[in-house]
C-alpha cells in the first residue's frame, strides 16, 4: 500500500484552516471582550492550544501544498531503470506546471500548458496502480508508429540512431549494470545517453500511439518495465516533466555524490 502524502497535506490544510476560521468567527470575538475586561489587572488571555498550533501550521501547509501540488515536487529514484541517465538514490525535482494544472488528490486538470515532448524524462501515475509513480522517457506521442526490435527505436518506421559510446563503468547500487554497452541516442532534438545489454532478450513491439496517450521507455532497455510490457501512458496519469537532480544518496557508493547535486536533466 502506497502512501498518499498529497491527501494528507489536504487534510491537513484543511483541518487547520477550519479551526482557525471557526475560532476566528464565533470564539475570538468573545475572547477579545474577555480580554478587555481583564487588561486593568494586566492578565492576558492564552489561545487554545489547538487554536495556536492551527494558527501556526496552517500557512506552512497552504504553501507546502501549493508548491507541491502545482509548482515542483520531489522524487527518489528506487530502480535503475533509467540509467544511465538517473542513477538509483538520486532525487529530483520535477515540474508540475508545464503538462498543465492538476488538482491534488483528485488529479482533475483545470489549466491547460503545454503536453509532452519526445525526448522529454516524465513522472506519471502508473497505469496499471496509479498510486505508484514511475519515470521514463517519452519516445512516442498520439499517432506515432512505434516500434522495438533488434536493441533499435522505429518512430514512424524511421530507427532512431544510436552511436556507440563505449563500455559502462557502474558503481554502488547500479553495479550489476558494470560493462554493458552504452550508446547516445539521438531522439528528435535531444540526444541522450541509453543502456543496451547486447545477449539479453529485449521485449519487442508494434504498435500505434493512441490520441491523449504517450509511449515510454526506460533509458536501461534491457532492464526497464515500461510501454513494451504494459501499454501506454494516458494524459490524465500524467504528474510532470523532471529537470534537475538536487541531492544524491547510494549508501552503497560512499553515502552523498555531490557531482551529481544540482544536474539538469535531458
Amino acid at each position: 500500500m502506497n502512501f498518499d502524502f498529497s491527501a494528507l497535506l489536504v487534510f491537513l490544510t484543511l483541518i487547520s484552516g477550519l479551526i482557525w476560521l471557526i475560532d476566528s468567527l464565533f470564539f475570538a470575538p468573545a475572547r477579545n471582550k474577555l480580554e478587555q475586561i481583564v487588561s486593568e489587572g494586566k492578565e492576558t488571555l492564552t489561545l487554545p492550544l489547538i487554536v495556536e498550533y492551527a494558527k501556526s501550521f496552517f500557512p506552512i501547509f497552504l504553501i507546502v501544498l501549493i508548491l507541491r501540488s502545482f509548482i515542483f515536487e520531489p522524487f527518489k529514484i528506487p530502480s535503475g531503470s533509467m540509467m544511465p541517465t538517473l542513477l538509483i538514490g538520486d532525487f529530483i525535482l520535477v515540474n508540475k506546471y508545464d503538462y498543465g494544472i492538476r488538482l491534488p488528490v483528485l488529479h482533475s486538470k483545470i489549466i491547460e500548458n503545454e503536453t509532452p515532448e519526445r525526448g522529454d524524462i516524465a513522472v506519471f501515475r502508473y497505469p496499471e496502480d496509479p498510486s505508484i509513480p514511475f519515470i521514463k522517457r517519452v519516445v512516442g506521442l498520439p499517432g506515432d508508429k512505434i516500434s522495438y526490435y533488434d536493441k533499435t527505436l522505429y518512430i514512424n518506421d524511421l530507427s532512431v540512431t544510436q552511436v556507440l559510446n563505449g563500455r559502462y563503468n557502474a558503481t554502488g547500487s547500479g553495479i550489476a549494470m558494470d560493462g554493458v554497452s552504452l550508446r547516445i541516442e539521438k531522439l528528435g532534438g535531444v540526444e541522450h545517453e541509453i543502456l543496451v545489454t547486447p545477449n539479453r532478450h529485449s521485449q519487442e513491439v508494434e504498435t500505434i500511439v493512441p490520441d491523449g496517450q504517450y509511449f515510454v521507455l526506460g533509458d536501461n532497455r534491457d532492464n526497464s518495465k515500461d510501454s513494451r510490457f504494459w501499454g501506454f501512458v494516458p494524459d490524465e496519469n500524467l504528474v510532470g516533466r523532471a529537470f534537475m537532480i538536487w541531492m544524491n544518496w547510494d549508501g552503497k557508493n560512499g553515502g552523498v555524490d555531490f557531482k551529481r547535486i544540482g544536474t539538469i536533466i535531458k
